[in-house]
């Protein structure tokens, strides 16, 4: 967690070594590599939907979590001071906004952090019912009703486990992000410029490396849809969606693909422009940077390739307003404009090759899939009604909703597809007001001058990027995804260290 710089006495210092000094920029070195090879592990491991691969994940995000509380000692212990990016950026035209606390937004939200998790042990600890497999049926025990409980104490057992390895990867990336090379470090002593303006070396391979590898992961699944196999990545036949059209790359169920998808290529195109505004000129007929402009056109053609309806709507609109933000702009010159109309419109001249047959034909099932749809909603939100306050309890909806159903024809799912209304089921308006709150607080961030100071195009992007995922929510569950959830927590978390840039 980013905690308020404190001033360190003469015996504090008196306990800080050279020793301890490499200590921490290895510790902080073993963190880094660690927070990179999830996000790179997490989506090919089938999109992190296996119990193997979940709790592979969740020992990962305990081990961040371990080391940034090492470093957090060491800093705040030991008094160790190592440049971050968290200092203020002097604005001269905004000079009484410049000097305000913005900390309050990350204590507020380290604050709220807790609170959710606490919430979910509460629920464990004064649990209503444990589940029983075998007789589908609720055993029921004694509880509070005036303190958060569980009609699945094994269920909210397993979420707790997730969301805590959610929030150890959220606080360890943060501050890993705000940390600075030897390089910067030099140059922030020196007063530059210039690396002020620059973007930070620890931000640019995070978002090359989600770049890179979600472009990677769109075109095995443009070849492996071309070619027609029914294997995810080629090995494995899933059981759950067996049909080649029902899954895209290593996911199961293409729309979790385009959820993933959507959400990275909008960073990608704001990355590439903000590069474009930063680097000094060049020789080189094609700069490195170009090649984002190639990912994110990979990644936007895929959710009309995967066929997900919702994800396919969703990329459209996303493109459009993409093309509206950068053409309407009068100060945007006519090659970058150019550039960017030559991703959107090969993003969908692309998708629509490839996969506009399969999904046009989907297209005109939209309104008999919504109808059926409508019937679990009906049922879920009667149990929204019943549970108002506390929920259901957390990781709870699977079980809960077959005692709800009218028959036992009814369809039993395993998930929503409205993970809006399957969380103010299962956390209650309690726990769902504190995750709006959250959420909120990490948007407030970037409109703050303390941070690395960002491109606003890139900031619009970002959050075009979250505002899609939010929107396909509604009629899907890309939070009960492991690998969807957790990309969207490292942009969230991205979105933390940014601040608005001087103009």
């Amino acid at each position: 967690m980013d905690f308020p710089a404190q001033p360190t006495s003469a015996t504090d210092r008196s306990r800080l070594t050279l020793a301890a000094i490499l200590f921490y920029e290895r510790v902080d070195l073993l963190s880094g590599g660690l927070l990179l090879s999830m996000l790179v592990f997490c989506p090919w491991a089938f999109g992190t939907t296996q119990p193997w691969s979940q709790w592979t994940m969740n020992v990962c995000g305990y081990a961040v979590g371990l080391l940034l509380a090492v470093k957090a000692w060491i800093r705040f212990r030991l008094g160790h001071e190592p440049l971050r990016w968290d200092s203020p950026v002097q604005d001269p035209d905004d000079s009484q906004i410049s000097n305000f606390n913005f900390q309050f937004f990350t204590r507020s939200l380290a604050a709220l952090t807790l609170l959710l998790l606490a919430y979910c042990l509460v629920s464990i600890l004064n649990a209503r019912a444990d589940y029983d497999p075998v007789r589908l049926t609720l055993d029921y025990r004694e509880y509070l009703r005036w303190l958060p409980h569980t009609y699945d104490r094994a269920a909210t057992w397993r979420a707790f486990c997730d969301y805590l390895a959610w929030a150890c990867f959220f606080w360890a990336l943060r501050d890993w992000l705000l940390g600075m090379n030897a390089e910067e470090s030099r140059a922030a002593r020196a007063d530059s410029e210039t690396t002020r303006a620059a973007i930070p070396s620890r931000l640019k391979i995070l978002l090359w490396l989600l770049a890179v590898n979600g472009a990677l992961l769109g075109l095995e699944g443009i070849i492996q849809r071309v070619v027609g196999s029914d294997k995810l990545l080629f090995l494995v036949r899933p059981r759950a969606n067996p049909f080649s059209t029902s899954h895209f790359g290593p996911f199961a169920y293409r729309s979790n693909a385009a959820q993933y998808l959507n959400l990275l290529w909008p960073v990608a195109l704001g990355l590439w422009w903000w590069l474009q505004r930063t680097a000094a000129r060049s020789t080189s007929l094609f700069p490195a940077r170009h090649l984002l402009l190639l990912c994110a056109a990979i990644m936007a053609a895929c959710p009309i390739i995967s066929t997900s309806r919702a994800g396919a709507l969703t990329d459209l609109l996303m493109l459009s307003v993409v093309a509206l933000i950068f053409v309407s702009n009068k100060r945007t010159d006519g090659l970058v404009k150019l550039a960017v109309l030559g991703v959107t419109g090969g993003a969908i001249a692309a998708g629509a090759y490839f996969g506009w047959n399969s999904l046009s034909v989907r297209l005109g099932q939209f309104a008999e899939g919504f109808r059926y749809r409508e019937l679990m909603y009906d049922t879920a939100r009667m149990i929204a009604r019943e549970n108002p306050v506390f929920g259901t309890g957390p990781g709870t909806f699977e079980h809960v909703f077959q005692l709800y159903r009218q028959s036992t024809e009814e369809y039993w799912p395993a998930q929503l597809h409205h993970d809006w209304l399957e969380l103010l089921l299962t956390f209650g308006w309690v726990g769902f007001a504190m995750m709006l709150a959250a959420l909120a607080l990490m948007i407030a961030h970037a409109f703050r001058t303390r941070g690395i100071a960002a491109s606003r195009h890139f900031l619009w992007l970002l959050w075009l990027a979250l505002a899609g995922c939010l929107l396909q929510a509604r009629w899907d569950f890309p939070f009960r995804v492991y690998s969807v959830a957790l990309l969207f927590l490292t942009l969230c978390s991205v979105l933390t260290v940014l601040a608005r840039a001087r103009r």
